[in-house]
């Protein structure tokens, strides 16, 4: 399954914004871009269009997708009624690797990537192992009965601590290791320092 390997770190210097909580701690260290002197300066003001640019790169590479996976799914919001970047980061928020990840079970979107391929639940009464996959209100998101020997899920509280609140869209047993889907995310349960406009802008071109 194709994935994005690059080291999370450098990408999130790149963008200037914290991509992986491993990143704060880095970009209160060096704020420059890789391959930028410490201290330096863009000669130039952005462009709008690299404004768009790294405002797609940054929102594809927060939710760990790939340019083709990220253009179809902004090409399908955009197909959908109502307003399109609302529409992406709806979509992008209800990958069921996502929803582990705000549910509390995995400390970063990387870390729910990884449980969810190596198949440590169950959707609806069946294994699934594909992160991509967009959870509809009803859906219910369990751990595997044989996952639950597995040192992590054992120390779940050391490993992933529980979130100092969960999604309105979500009822979530953290004692069972379970998740309910009961609606749909509103643009608020995104990030608030996304500007979808601009990713908006960088498609209409």
């Amino acid at each position: 399954m194709a994935r994005d390997t690059h080291s999370i770190v450098k990408m999130s210097r790149r963008e200037g914004y914290a991509l992986h909580p491993k990143a704060h701690k880095a970009l209160a260290k060096r704020t420059n871009a890789p391959g930028q002197a410490a201290g330096g300066r863009m000669r130039n003001k952005p462009s709008q269009y690299a404004l768009q640019l790294r405002e797609k790169q940054k929102v594809k590479r927060l939710y760990g997708l790939l340019e083709k996976q990220f253009s179809n799914l902004m090409a399908e919001a955009s197909r959908t009624p109502g307003q399109s970047g609302a529409t992406l980061l709806q979509y992008l928020e209800r990958r069921l690797d996502n929803t582990v990840y705000r549910a509390g079970f995995a400390p970063s979107r990387r870390a729910a990537r990884q449980l969810v391929t190596h198949g440590h639940f169950i959707l609806n009464g069946r294994r699934v192992d594909v992160p991509s996959i967009r959870v509809r209100e009803g859906d219910v998101i369990e751990l595997r009965a044989h996952s639950k020997a597995n040192e992590y899920f054992k120390k779940l509280d050391d490993t992933s601590p529980a979130p100092s609140a969960t999604p309105a869209w979500q009822t979530v047993d953290r004692k069972k290791i379970n998740i309910k889907v009961t609606g749909k995310p509103a643009r608020d349960d995104a990030e608030q320092d996304i500007n979808e406009q601009l990713i908006v802008e960088y498609y209409s071109r």
